[in-house]
């Protein structure tokens, strides 16, 4: 089959490379409070930095086009003239896909590179990040199907729980470095590494554990950036097991204030 973007289910495809939720390490309950038990790590971890931004997309195609995404729609196809000025998604990755897209990222399949848009008018959180409305983008996933034809297929219903529940070929941590390295990309900031059984388990000891390791962000843009961090996402080195640690479900649940 020959795959054409203008000729796709651009539905399908949006649900195909649409970003799936990562569950909180304690589970959320009633009213956004976090209850133990904590999902269980085995074998080494890594820590990356959780950054508040915007969750975007950029999607190469087998026919060597691309199209831009936030997380839950499609806001751009290359050669477009005009694209969806949504939290400045489109302005700001435009120029990282035209220099990725001369590389054929998409050859053999679709590439899906995962990223985070951050600072400028963002989020409500942007003045952590930066002072002068400057905006970063750093990559933390990227997803490459060799198999596409099929689950283009699927109804929504099927494409919706293969997503969720962890049917995207993720790369691993090793190859994301070698990905970022070759293509001049910024990752989300690593942070630690560690045994996954040894992270705490009681929901005191896990908000210890955040303050330890995230006291402010390592993503700041300029000087006058506030400084604190979202988080802390945990994921095991083949990314099967993967969990947020964030400041404000902590605080909540602990009632407490940083």
């Amino acid at each position: 089959m020959t795959f054409s973007v203008r000729t796709a289910n651009l539905r399908t495809l949006n649900s195909l490379t649409k970003y799936p939720s990562i569950p909180t390490y304690h589970a959320l309950g009633d009213k956004g409070r976090l209850a133990e038990p904590a999902i269980a790590f085995d074998g080494p971890v890594v820590g990356t930095e959780k950054v508040d931004g915007t969750n975007a997309r950029i999607v190469f195609l087998p026919d060597g086009t691309y199209l831009l995404g936030s997380r839950e729609e499609l806001l751009y196809a290359s050669g477009d003239l005009i694209g969806n000025p949504a939290l400045g998604i489109v302005e700001h990755l435009r120029p990282v896909a035209d220099a990725l897209r001369e590389k054929r990222l998409d050859a053999g399949g679709i590439t899906v590179v995962f990223g985070e848009v951050y600072g400028g008018n963002v989020t409500a959180h942007s003045k952590q990040y930066t002072a002068e409305k400057r905006v970063g983008y750093r990559v933390f996933d990227v997803v490459r199907l060799t198999d596409y034809e099929t689950p283009l297929t699927w109804s929504a219903e099927q494409l919706s729980g293969w997503r969720e529940s962890g049917g995207q070929p993720f790369v691993t941590e090793d190859a994301l470095q070698v990905f970022t390295r070759e293509h001049g990309l910024e990752t989300t900031p690593r942070i630690l590494e560690q045994d996954g059984a040894a992270l705490p388990k009681d929901l005191e000891g896990a908000f210890a554990w955040l303050r330890a390791h995230a006291p402010a962000t390592r993503c700041a843009l300029d000087t006058g950036a506030g400084q604190h961090p979202e988080g802390i996402v945990v994921r095991t080195r083949d990314r099967r097991t993967i969990a947020k640690v964030r400041y404000e479900d902590y605080e909540r649940t602990l009632r407490v204030k940083r």
